[in-house]
């Protein structure tokens, strides 16, 4: 699995929990990184654009590469 993948899968793990408002991005990574989805926490920290992007429309910019 590459991280791309890993992380859509932190990000669709995250919503269907209903923990957090997904522009809550501190929460969304605390839920994140206390499930073992990392690489969300690290794209979040460092992408905050890519994943706002990711957020609204369910794809990375086309100019992303982790």
């Amino acid at each position: 699995m590459d991280t791309k993948d890993r992380i859509l899968e932190g990000v669709k793990f995250v919503q269907k929990s209903g923990l957090s408002n997904m522009f809550d991005s501190p929460m969304v990574q605390r839920i994140a990184f206390d499930n073992g989805y990392y690489e969300l926490v690290d794209f979040i920290d460092e992408h905050k654009k890519a994943y706002g992007h990711l957020i609204l429309t369910g794809e990375f910019p086309e100019d992303f590469e982790p």
